[in-house]
Formats: C-alpha cells, structure tokens, sequence
C-alpha cells in the first residue's frame, strides 16, 4: 500500500476525529455568536476557527506519522518476508502494536506446528506407500519370470499385457510418492535422449506387439545433461499415452532434434485420435481426462500432470500439439547447460 493510500485510509478511519472537531467548533461559534458576552469580532472568530484547524492539521499529520511507523515496517517486511519472519518483526510502539506482534507470533508458531506434523504424516504415507509398491513388486517379478518361461503361448502373451499395466501403474505410485523429495534423488548425468526412449521401448515392447504398434526412431545420438531415471519417467508418460490412444496397427515416430537456440528437442508423434482444440489447455491439469480419456475409460488424469510437474522441476519444456483425427506430437525441450544451471539454483 502506498503512502497516499494508506494517508486516505488513516483520514477515513479517523473521519469520526474531524466530525467532532468541526461539530466542536460549530458549537462554539453559535455560542459566541448567541451570547452578547462573549461578544466578537467576525475577524476574530476566524481567526481563531482557522488557528483551531491548523492545529489540528499538524496534531492530525503527526499522529499519522507515529501511528503508521509501524506498519510502514511491516509492509516492508512483508515485502522481504523469509522464512524467520517472526524473529524479525518491527519493534513495537504503541500497545495495539505489541499485541499485533504476540498475534502474528502466535500465529507463525501455530502455523509451524500444523505444517510439521502434516510433514510427518505426508513422510510416512510415502514410506508406507512406497514399502507397499515393493511388496508388491516382489511377485510381479515371479509373474514376470513365469511369463517369460512360457513366451510361446498364446494366453501367456495376454497376461504378459496385462501385467505391464499393473507394473506400469505400480512404477508410476512409487514415483509419485518420491516427488516431494525428488531433489534428494537427483543425480546429473550426460546421457543420450535417444537411449532414454529405447529403454521405454523395451518396457512397453509387450503392449505395443498386442496392438502391432510399430515404434520408428528417427535421429541422431542427442546428449543432454539429465536426471536418467526421472527423465525415462517423463518419457514414460509420453510413450504410454501414444501407445494407449493409438490405433491397432499404427506407428509412433520418435525423433531427437536440434532446434535454433541449440536446445534438443524430443518428439513423440502418435497417430491416434487426437485432442479437441478447447481441451489442449488442460491436458496438464491434475485428473484431467478429457473426451478421449472417458471414451477409453482408462485414463487417470495423472500421467501427464506429472510429466509436466517433473519436467518443470528439471527445466524441461513440454509442449503439444494435435489434431483430432490425424494424432498427437509431444515435444520435450532439454535445457543447455546455463539453463540447467539456472534450474539446479532455485533447488537450494
């Protein structure tokens, strides 16, 4: 707030202060001007109405001054707020202002205590969670190992499909339930965004074989300086929306690129249906669906919420574009180096 504004502010809480003033004054020229005895002269009775006025301008600017000291300071500290705040708050003038400073305290304190045991309890949900989807792993590996022993039969190659859902589904918890301390669980390496996709590849091999999907990689060797496993994440949720909305028989083409500002830039084109021009703004939007989504009845609305939650972590740019009836492209933009540098900062 603006010294002007906060000036009008104070004249307008005070106005009852300048009300009675001038009903005062009011009072005491009628007086003066009923009771011979107190005879005076037009002059004079201005005179000292004017006196009166000018007084109490000064006595009125000055306790705007004293008054509002101390919120000029706590707007400033509002304005340079940490995470110690409390500990710095202006020095208290007046009583109204020393109980303000014991409310603001309390509140601070109050506030610290929910958010540590809400911590806790968020740490501990994800601690259970995550011992749940490693439970759980250890038979899908035994599953995964039988499959693998009879590959050559029909109905095993069914479930083997199956299986990656559940699989794909169980990875995706394990990484929700890391995301508040993905910082922790970052390690920068120079990898090759091509071999990233290759990897997805392989995982999702079973699946895009059920709908004779065929996977083109188009490209040369890309390094980008990355997080491995959560970059392959990101890729994941991409790779699995192209695989899930796209038409037995088709092809995804997958093509790492340079673009002017030397950025790489990894596209994921899938030919399915596609997503309307009014749903492309929300696509990102945590539980988000869309048409296609119900239509499938498949769809979580979490995938790409957390492709996008993760990628702007790491300082990806994810982007898309699509047309209903010809398919999707996903574009991943990586950062150079000063960007990745930029991105690291904000972590500490």
């Amino acid at each position: 707030m603006t010294t002007r504004k906060m000036f009008i502010q104070y004249v307008w809480d005070r106005k009852s202060w300048i009300l009675f003033l001038l009903a005062m004054l009011g009072v005491v020229d009628m007086l003066i001007w009923i009771d011979k005895g107190l005879a005076m002269p037009i002059n004079s009775l201005l005179y000292l109405n004017g006196l009166l006025v000018i007084g109490f301008v000064l006595f009125f600017s000055w306790r705007f001054s004293a008054e509002t000291a101390y919120l000029r300071s706590l707007q400033q500290l509002q304005q340079a707020m940490d995470g110690d705040w409390q500990e710095v708050l202006p020095e208290a003038i007046y009583m109204n202002d020393q109980m303000t400073n014991d409310i603001l305290r309390q509140a601070a304190e109050g506030y610290s205590r929910n958010l540590a045991k809400m911590k806790a309890a968020s740490l501990i949900e994800a601690d259970y969670t995550a011992a749940w989807v490693h439970e759980v792993k250890a038979p899908l590996t035994a599953m995964k190992l039988t499959i693998d022993a009879h590959r050559g039969d029909q109905a095993v190659r069914k479930i083997e499909s199956e299986w990656l859902r559940v699989h794909l589904m169980l990875e995706q918890q394990l990484y929700i339930s890391r995301l508040p301390t993905m910082e922790a669980d970052y390690v920068i390496e120079e990898v090759d965004a091509s071999s990233l996709v290759v990897e997805e590849v392989r995982e999702l091999a079973s699946w895009c074989l059920e709908k004779n999907i065929g996977v083109e990689l188009i490209g040369e060797e890309s390094l980008v300086k990355t997080d491995r496993k959560w970059c392959r994440f990101i890729i994941r949720q991409l790779m699995t929306n192209a695989v899930k909305y796209s038409p037995v028989g088709g092809e995804i083409t997958v093509d790492t690129s340079t673009d002017h500002d030397g950025r790489i830039v990894l596209t994921v084109t899938d030919e399915g249906q596609g997503i309307p021009a009014h749903e492309i703004p929300r696509i990102f939007d945590k539980g988000f669906t869309g048409g296609t989504g119900r239509l499938h009845n498949a769809a979580t609305g979490l995938g790409l919420y957390l492709a996008k939650t993760v990628a702007e972590k790491m300082g990806i740019a994810i982007t898309v574009n699509s047309r209903v009836g010809v398919g999707t492209v996903m574009r991943l933009r990586f950062p150079t180096d000063n960007e990745f540098d930029l991105v690291k900062s904000q972590w500490k």
